[in-house]
């Protein structure tokens, strides 16, 4: 098992907390994003970790991990910067995005699914928003579940008119076992030698979020399954966010 932690964003959305470094070394009560998620991985034995990085690069120093630059940063997104460590996307990999604080029980219910490509879901995830007031509901990355099986995810609202079926918040944690790492490798290098325009929720490939590619998956009838999780967790997008997370975790040594 190995990680890749995609940490290349500037994190404009934060203002003066990231002027001068990487959203995922701010600071949580004496441990940054990035030391938090990495003191929990190596807690569990995962100990080959690769963070792909790009704003204010030269901030990342920790010993131990080795670092892969996204030049192009500004200009692309979470595909394309999971794809520029795609050599490292083979075997059972997690990849987890640099901007979320998470509790040992969430990664260790990631950790128990056996699926080929599943993803942490908060289906709990509602109530979070009321104390998030720079962050309307409408920016979530919702998920669309129906008897276990995962229909649609996207930031857009979701149609509800499915019997049985849940709304769940995607985390940003996705495991991957051998054979889903080969089928989203093998997606991703099918389209970019000839998808062109706009790509679901994005303008264009390069600038895709990795729900984009989830859905494409959904929409090649390829399974997704849902990993619903009880743990505590934080995405950090905000002022307001950075002050709910060191409360939350204020208490959790990790």
């Amino acid at each position: 098992m190995r990680a890749i932690i995609l940490a290349a964003g500037s994190g404009l959305r934060l203002g003066k907390h990231t002027k001068y470094i990487p959203k995922a070394l701010l600071d949580i009560n004496g441990k940054s994003i990035l030391e938090r998620q990495i003191s929990l991985l190596r807690e569990r034995g995962i100990n080959e970790i690769f963070v792909v990085i790009g704003y204010q690069r030269e901030q990342h120093i920790l010993k131990n991990i080795e670092y892969i630059f996204n030049s192009r940063y500004s200009e692309t997104e979470q595909l394309t910067s999971m794809m520029i460590a795609r050599t490292k996307i083979f075997d059972d990999v997690l990849i987890i995005f640099g901007d979320i604080i998470f509790d040992s029980q969430t990664l260790q219910e990631v950790l128990a699914s056996n699926d080929e490509i599943a993803i942490a879901i908060d289906l709990d995830w509602e109530k979070s928003y009321n104390e998030r007031p720079d962050n309307p509901k409408s920016l979530a990355d919702k998920v669309l579940i129906n008897q276990k099986k995962i229909l649609r995810i996207s930031a857009k609202e979701t149609s509800l008119d499915i019997k049985n079926q849940a709304v769940g918040e995607f985390l940003g944690i996705i495991k991957l076992s051998g054979n889903g790492s080969k089928t989203i490798i093998k997606k991703y290098e099918e389209l970019e030698k000839s998808h062109v325009g706009k790509f679901h929720d994005a303008d264009s490939l390069e600038k895709a979020k990795l729900v984009d590619i989830l859905q494409e998956l959904i929409d090649s009838k390829i399974e997704i399954s849902p990993i619903s999780i009880a743990g505590k967790w934080c995405e950090i997008d905000t002022p307001n966010d950075l002050e709910r997370a060191r409360k939350i975790f204020q208490n959790i040594d990790i």
